[in-house]
């Protein structure tokens, strides 16, 4: 499609209704940012910034990373490599130098799909480029960090992240926001790419203000004996967030697993999905999601859809309402179109058990350390496969998500 229609189609997106979660009025935020510096150093950066970012499993001093990206409302402040045969770029250089790159760019997601997309496609704001080429594994995680600063700020990012063959690639995002800042709105789209054999773990933490509005949008690709694991934490207040990202797993004996940890505080509103196509034979899929509600409300979605005979694929969702005042809402659903596939789901909300609270009480923990060891379990999500980094890293987010919470 030549681009002056893809144009057309896209404004005339901006138009549609949002399909899932609050819709957000577009004209409430400003396009235009001040160009912020370029930072050799991170670890220069002021301390309350390096604090935020932290939460959201950065490490300024890139201790244990095999590269960053860093990005502060529209300026790309930090890009840099530390490891031979693994890429990061803006995605403007990116489709600079790579001409094969535009058989990637809004691919897996069109334009026209909602009012977002729409948007992040006529204002773009950078975004990052991530490749691992054939046979190369990450030494240590690859960061990218999207941080917002200014207020009433509208930030638009297109990632492309690719897993060439044989490769293995681990990377956190991690979003983050100014503290005390009163709104914004970020739209993140992602395009994943995972080739034969190849291995992505996407870890994205959140760590945004209690009055922005977050739309990602992300689909991924996964060839014959791909893995693709993205887990996703979101703990700190937030105003609302609506996502579903989708995976098609189009390659023999190919697998995803997503892994959701989400806490809605009161007056936050979380929509949050996750899709997985089966369309291969051998496919293999799962979507764990733990949701708290600590007074506002959680959305959470799972969709299977198996379209080839020997695949296999679950849903599980677990809810925990710990205040008055919110609701968890869990919405599985399965498509199957063969015999003999499998597909299956399980879903629970409930409270924390007095005879739980009881037990550890008489054991000698005060009830409030015994509420906090019972929801810490509630929250840890033995990850298979995820590199031991990256659940250390996702164990420290999580606790120290906790003290908030508690």
């Amino acid at each position: 499609m030549h681009d002056l229609e893809m144009k057309k189609r896209a404004q005339a997106a901006l138009d549609k209704p949002a399909q899932y979660g609050p819709d957000v009025d577009l004209s409430r935020f400003t396009l235009i940012a001040p160009q912020e510096s370029y930072q050799e150093d991170l670890s220069q950066l002021p301390a309350e910034l390096s604090r935020q970012v932290l939460s959201a499993g950065i490490e300024t001093g890139e201790k244990g990373r095999s590269g960053t990206y860093f990005q502060k409302n529209h300026s790309v402040i930090h890009c840099q490599i530390h490891q031979e045969g693994v890429e990061i770029l803006t995605i403007d250089q990116a489709l600079a130098k790579y001409d094969w790159l535009k058989d990637y760019y809004w691919k897996m997601i069109p334009p026209d799909q909602d009012k977002y997309t729409a948007w992040a496609y006529l204002n773009p704001h950078h975004g990052y480029f991530i490749r691992t080429r054939p046979g190369v594994k990450t030494l240590f995680p690859v960061q990218a960090c999207l941080y917002m600063e200014q207020d009433n700020l509208v930030q638009n990012i297109h990632n492309i992240i690719i897993a060439e063959e044989e490769s293995e690639l681990d990377i956190i995002t991690g979003c983050a926001a100014r503290p005390r800042m009163r709104q914004g709105l970020h739209v993140g789209v992602s395009e994943f790419y995972i080739k034969k054999g190849a291995r992505l773990t996407f870890t994205m933490i959140h760590n945004w203000a209690e009055e922005m509005d977050v739309r990602p949008r992300s689909a991924a690709s996964v060839g014959p004996s791909g893995i693709f694991i993205s887990n996703y934490v979101s703990m700190k207040p937030i105003h609302s967030l609506q996502m579903y990202p989708t995976t098609w797993l189009e390659g023999k004996d190919s697998l995803a697993r997503y892994y959701n940890i989400l806490v809605a505080s009161r007056g936050s509103e979380l929509d949050v999905g996750s899709r997985v196509i089966l369309k291969a034979e051998g496919g293999r899929a799962e979507v764990v999601s733990r949701a708290i509600s600590a007074g506002g409300n959680i959305r959470a979605r799972g969709c299977l859809v198996g379209k080839e005979k020997d695949i296999k694929a679950h849903l599980e969702c677990r809810g925990l309402i710990l205040e008055r005042g919110g609701m968890i809402q869990a919405i599985p659903e399965l498509e199957g179109y063969l015999p003999g596939i499998d597909l299956s789901h399980e879903a629970a909300v409930g409270k924390i058990a007095q005879e739980e609270i009881n037990y550890l009480m008489a054991r000698g923990l005060p009830e409030s350390e015994a509420i906090a060891a019972i929801v810490r379990g509630f929250l840890t999500v033995d990850i298979a496969g995820l590199p031991t980094e990256l659940q250390a890293e996702l164990n420290r987010v999580v606790e120290e998500s906790e003290k908030t919470l508690l």
